[in-house]
């Protein structure tokens, strides 16, 4: 029972029912269309609409609809041709932060990802928490809701949490298709009580003269307005979350062509129809809801308290056209919810595996979904502990996520215009970096809780990641050796004699300094009469690579033959290549080495960092730990 629990639990089933690269497709379909696609990724971006409009109205005032028409304006001139060009760069789905890795190298590199890392799993855990807690405030706040589950608010998002955990465990194979059915709805719904709210102010043209009286008369002067705008428009800023997302599910849409550019090509191009068709409808909606809100709404009800906080929509839905189609707009409303944060679980399971486990940081169980699920909902239930369960509460940690995401975004694509030599698209993409920027910093410093939860997250992830590397830096990470013609020609040469190995540094190629090194083996270790001796010269390219192939090489120096390879943890390579040795020849090599000077610690981080310190104590433990019958096990010597 354990051992079937155990591997219920590692399996990779649930992968391939998630949506997200790692997925397989059903024999009988390859992915899907497009616009089914954008209802998985719509139901993170659309939902929004379930409190969008009331949190306008309440940072904006009278202002609410002007605002919004400029974030209308950043979305469809700024995020939407950012993520376009993502799309068309980043074609697996791995979004700007794949770009954003490739651009840059080594280490700086990988610092960079664990940190973007930490802004995503901000930005999708909140939307787990936070539109788990929304969705109960829209149960609560209905008037058939019985009584006795008034006042359980944390319990009821927890409840919701749990679900959506159980969803995952079991398997999510329907994705894309309830997306589908809750979009439709919730679209619908939501268009019904617009334009019911819309043809209310038509019949009734005093509110927009009173709400443009009222504006004029608190926001005569229009310079101080516009300069109000930017600075109120950080503060709704969510309304463009959803594209990150966007980008992550284009995997899932059916790839059509008779050759893999083609197939790439199409998706790529599926993907823009997605972002600018999602982007367009929500901009629609956000202008329209915002004007009507805010005209039909008193400003009294968006505040603490009041019957449209949080719910401006699901107010006007109740008051024009009664409780029953009410109540159809919070179920519709607090199920899109729900499988928002199913959407956001989604995104986290799609990226997290595609990064940390290749740094060799974090182990190898995480590539499975199921104990990611159970890590993921564990952290959602403390931050609704921590919260509250309150949507306010959380938004500057969303907001923070989501406009970090898309500040990077904008950077990769400048990033990629100026490498591509583009001069009309840098300065394009740096003035929307720039806007970016601009709302992220001041999102910060309007609240800077949420750059707090951000750095818990970093933190977290750089804290885990290394203890993680430094746990497996004794692992045999190296996927496979490769020797040339020459190489292979030493190896065979004898292949009855144990060949012995005497590492040396690739810093002093001449044969005087081979001589020296291998009369000081000879000394310490009594090899003068062994047959089958060769240098082996580890050269460490990139020490942040965890996983690596190894090309050795073939050279002479005078009467001195040498093994030649480049990698990235020298002690790793040199184990990795003497197995290689032993199971071609079928004898045991020997590998002589130094002890290193310094620290041990010091050495340990080192290696850790840059492949080189505590090199003999660690090429023994890889082997012990590769191989353990010590008959079949690589001799290590030390001087």
């Amino acid at each position: 029972m354990r051992e079937s629990t155990k591997s219920w639990m590692l399996g990779t089933k649930l992968k391939a029912d998630l949506p997200g690269p790692h997925g397989k497709r059903h024999p009988h379909k390859e992915g899907h269309s497009w616009w089914q696609v954008m209802c998985l990724s719509g139901v993170d971006y659309f939902s929004t609409l379930g409190y969008q409009p009331a949190i306008a109205a309440l940072a904006a005032g009278l202002l609410s609809p002007l605002v919004t028409l400029v974030l209308v304006i950043v979305t469809l001139f700024g995020a939407l041709p950012i993520y376009r060009r993502v799309a068309a760069e980043s074609p697996a789905g791995a979004g700007s932060i794949h770009m954003l890795e490739r651009l840059l190298s080594r280490w700086p590199a990988k610092i960079f990802v664990l940190v973007l890392l930490g802004f995503t799993t901000t930005d999708f855990m909140i939307t787990m928490t936070l539109s788990a807690a929304d969705a109960a405030e829209h149960l609560e706040a209905n008037p058939f809701v019985p009584s006795f589950l008034h006042g359980h608010h944390v319990l009821i998002t927890l409840v919701f949490l749990g679900l959506l955990a159980a969803v995952f465990l079991r398997g999510f194979k329907e994705a894309i298709g309830v997306s589908i059915v809750l979009v439709a709805v919730f679209l619908l719904v939501n268009l019904v009580v617009i334009i019911g709210a819309i043809i209310h102010i038509i019949h009734e043209p005093i509110r927009t003269i009173d709400w443009w009286t009222g504006l004029t008369a608190s926001h005569g002067n229009k310079w101080l307005a516009i300069g109000l705008i930017v600075l109120v428009f950080p503060k709704i800023a969510l309304g463009m979350s959803g594209f990150e997302t966007g980008v992550v599910v284009m995997p899932q849409i059916r790839a059509k062509g008779a050759n893999p550019t083609e197939k790439i090509a199409n998706r790529v191009r599926d993907t823009k129809k997605l972002l600018t068709t999602a982007a367009l409808i929500m901009s629609v909606l956000l202008i329209t809801s915002s004007f009507t809100t805010t005209l039909l709404i008193p400003q009294e009800e968006f505040q603490a308290g009041g019957h449209a906080n949080g719910r401006a929509l699901a107010y006007l839905a109740h008051q024009q056209f009664g409780e029953v189609f009410g109540t159809v707009y919070d179920i519709s409303t607090i199920l899109i919810l729900w499988f928002a944060g199913a959407s956001a679980m989604s995104g986290l399971l799609n990226l997290v595996p595609r990064y940390l486990p290749r740094y060799g940081m974090a182990p190898e169980w995480s590539r499975a979904s199921r104990p990611l699920t159970l890590v993921f909902i564990a952290v959602a239930f403390v931050i609704t502990l921590i919260f509250d369960a309150d949507v306010e509460a959380q938004g500057g940690a969303y907001a923070t996520g989501v406009l970090v995401l898309m500040t990077s975004a904008a950077f990769a694509v400048t990033l990629s215009a100026k490498k591509k030599h583009e001069p009309y698209a840098l300065v394009f993409y740096s003035v929307i970096t720039l806007v970016f920027v601009y709302t992220t910093v001041a999102n910060i410093i309007e609240r800077p809780e949420g750059l707090r939860i951000s750095s818990f997250f970093i933190c977290g992830i750089l804290i885990v990641s290394f203890i993680s590397r430094a746990m497996r830096a004794y692992e045999l990470r190296i996927e496979s050796v490769h020797f040339d013609k020459k190489a292979m020609q030493f190896i065979m040469e004898k292949p009855d004699v144990p060949i012995h190995l005497i590492a040396h540094r690739p810093d002093n190629f001449n044969l005087a300094d081979y001589m020296e090194k291998r009369g000081r083996e000879e000394w310490a270790h009594h090899i003068g009469d062994v047959e089958n001796v060769m240098f082996l010269e580890i050269a460490v390219m990139d020490p942040s690579t965890f996983r690596s192939d190894i090309m050795v090489k073939g050279v002479t120096v005078g009467d001195q033959k040498i093994l030649a390879a480049s990698g990235s943890a020298i002690a790793n390579d040199i184990s990795a290549l003497a197995l290689e040795i032993r199971d071609m020849t079928g004898t045991v090599p020997h590998v002589y080495l130094d002890w290193a000077a310094g620290s041990p610690l010091k050495n340990f981080l080192a290696f850790l960092f840059f492949g080189q310190g505590q090199v003999a104590p660690t090429t023994h433990e890889v082997l012990r730990r590769a191989e353990p019958k010590i008959r079949r096990r690589p001799v290590v010597h030390v001087s």
